[in-house]
């Protein structure tokens, strides 16, 4: 198959990588996608890093063993957790969604103070703080909101309860006079409405699916690796854990193009991405530290 023609691989726990799904699918209406969940593992925000680490791994060497073009982490969690390693071990251009939120923040922030909301995982890997350590002038405010994962993977988006959690997750951010607030877990764009109405008119809030979705445009382009226009893509979906369940959310929340999904054999353990830390770079499973301004493009350096 022509290397343009092949197709952009994503993985997330679950269904909030759906959120940069939808985003590449509208931005890029040419490419094929395909997407694997983890819901036999999820959620990945209260498991420690160098467990997400090894999940992770096994994701995406099922991905690339099916010839995709490029990866897409569509995970906070998994993006904090391997992403330098994710970019030495693999030939493909690896994309991730911490870096792309963080340039964002950086630019649309008027008082200098941006509020960060994401799993334990993410939070507490400090990845997001690592990334505005190249925006001195940015004070960055970090809360775990690990809860919100749960609303969202039951498909609940509005209720009285999911309201007083974000209450009392944005109190505060919102005592530090934050002016913008990063969606740090690709599920909380779902719960946007709910968000916004917490945080009020004032408060500009950041996604990273549009932002990454920008990226993968980009190195596309760069390397000459963009789908031609013709037949509508296929996409493809895939699972670890029970499909109807996922098909059903995923519906709602990305749209008609989820025709069915597959089940992936991921997490038998016979994947390479065991943990062992064999080609896999620091095999320590430490953070990722992108910066703001940083290319995305996956060749392997650390910024």
């Amino acid at each position: 198959m022509p290397e343009n023609s092949r197709p952009i691989g994503i993985f997330d726990s679950g269904v909030g990588g759906l959120t940069v799904a939808r985003a590449i699918i509208d931005q890029l209406p040419h490419e094929p996608i395909v997407y694997v969940a983890d819901t036999a593992r999820q959620p990945y925000g209260p498991k420690a890093i160098a467990e997400v680490r090894r999940y992770a791994l096994e994701v995406m060497d099922h991905l690339v063993e099916h010839d995709v073009k490029m990866l897409v982490i569509a995970c906070n969690s998994a993006s904090a957790a391997v992403l330098r390693d994710a970019r030495e071990r693999y030939d493909v251009p690896v994309v991730e969604v911490i870096q792309p939120a963080t340039r964002r923040a950086v630019r649309a922030t008027r008082n200098g103070k941006v509020g960060v909301i994401g799993t334990r995982a993410t939070i507490a890997s400090m990845a997001y703080h690592d990334a505005f350590a190249a925006a001195p002038d940015v004070e960055l405010i970090g809360v775990p909101a690990p809860l919100l994962v749960d609303f969202v993977e039951r498909g609940e988006t509005m209720s009285d309860e999911l309201i007083e959690v974000i209450r009392g997750y944005l109190k505060p951010i919102q005592d530090a006079g934050c002016d913008t607030l990063i969606l740090g877990c690709t599920h909380y764009p779902l719960l946007t409405g709910a968000v916004s109405y917490v945080a009020g008119d004032g408060v500009t809030l950041v996604s990273s699916a549009e932002e990454t979705a920008k990226d993968v445009f980009r190195i596309l382009h760069d390397r000459g690796l963009a789908g031609m226009p013709g037949e509508p893509p296929r996409h493809v979906f895939r699972a670890t854990g029970e499909t109807a369940l996922f098909e059903q959310l995923g519906r709602r929340f990305l749209g008609p193009e989820i025709q069915a999904v597959e089940l992936a054999p991921v997490g038998d353990g016979s994947s390479a991405g065991s943990g062992d830390g064999v080609g896999d770079g620091s095999g320590d499973g430490r953070p990722a530290s992108p910066a703001p301004g940083g290319d995305g493009s996956g060749e392997g350096r650390t910024r």
